[in-house]
């Protein structure tokens, strides 16, 4: 049986839940500017969601942009894996996605970055790069069967919507490291012909995050995600928080490492100035549980159609 801290471990992934009640607006015009099927929920169409996206409401707020979701471990991570916390039981994946997935070093500053690309090298619809945290590399967040499988659908619902999936190694967490990603974020943004560029930081990555958004590279950036990271106390006066990037913040509310009551105060502050934010409490989830447990078509959704 797994033991509550074991989440934690799923990277370095009080408070009642809510579900993600999505607020799509204009989602079918977004979809015939940047070639996104139509969806009933938005662009992004539904993947094994009867899988990922069942997690039951136990309080929401301010119209569904708070919520806290149910998380209990024996379900979520017992009874989903076929190994407690290191491979997921199949009807989770669909490795076919692993056709569109290669290993490469990119040169775009002072030094090189290590990346794993999911989708084209040019001319994606959307980018989602993903930030690991402390101890992580780019296999991290290219494993299929680790975290209940969560980046494996990440990676399918972004290649069967025509986007790029990154997931680059972070060699410091620092402001070198924070150049590295922002030129990736370019990178991307230029390979794209300026598509949407999202950005998810976990863990220690939310500093490179945190980072990013104080850079000028935030007009190329289309959305910000943080998973069980630290966000800026002063997130609003950023370069990020001034171009109004939207924000989707995912916590544990038994998060030892960062306390849950940090995200959530800076949640309501956004959200009192009308910023366009959400965020998703998973009640009883630790420090890793939003890395297993975030539903990533409402994330991608809201993104999408939150600007």
């Amino acid at each position: 049986m797994a033991r509550k801290n074991r989440a934690a471990r799923d990277d370095d992934a009080s408070m009642s839940t809510v579900h993600f009640a999505l607020v799509i607006v204009s989602a079918l015009a977004l979809s015939l500017v940047i070639g996104f099927p139509a969806a009933a929920q938005g662009p992004i169409g539904p993947f094994k969601d009867q899988l990922f996206s069942g997690a039951g409401v136990l309080e929401k707020a301010d119209g569904g942009d708070f919520e806290v979701v149910d998380y209990q471990e024996m379900r979520d991570i017992n009874g989903r894996d076929q190994v407690p916390e290191r491979r997921v039981k199949s009807r989770y994946v669909s490795t076919g996605v692993k056709r569109h997935q290669v290993d490469e070093t990119l040169s775009l500053g002072t030094r090189p970055i290590e990346v794993t690309r999911v989708g084209p090298q040019r001319n994606a619809d959307f980018t989602v790069i993903f930030v690991h945290g402390r101890g992580g590399d780019r296999r991290l967040g290219a494993n299929d069967f680790s975290f209940g499988g969560n980046f494996n659908r990440l990676k399918n619902l972004v290649v069967g919507n025509g986007g790029t999936y990154y997931s680059p190694t972070v060699a410091s967490f620092d402001q070198a490291g924070a150049t590295d990603i922002a030129a990736l974020v370019r990178h991307a943004s230029e390979s794209s012909a300026g598509r949407p560029v999202f950005l998810a930081c976990a863990s220690m990555g939310g500093m490179i995050c945190s980072g990013i958004s104080r850079q000028e590279v935030v007009q190329k950036l289309d959305g910000i995600v943080l998973l069980g990271g630290p966000p800026d106390p002063e997130f609003m006066a950023t370069a990020a928080g001034r171009r109004r990037v939207p924000l989707y913040l995912a916590h544990g509310s038994a998060d030892s490492v960062y306390p849950v009551e940090g995200p959530v105060a800076v949640y309501r502050k956004l959200h009192a100035a009308g910023y366009p934010v959400r965020m998703t409490v998973f009640n009883t989830g630790s420090h890793g549980t939003p890395i297993r447990m975030t539903d990533w078509r409402k994330v991608l959704n809201f993104l999408l159609t939150a600007g």
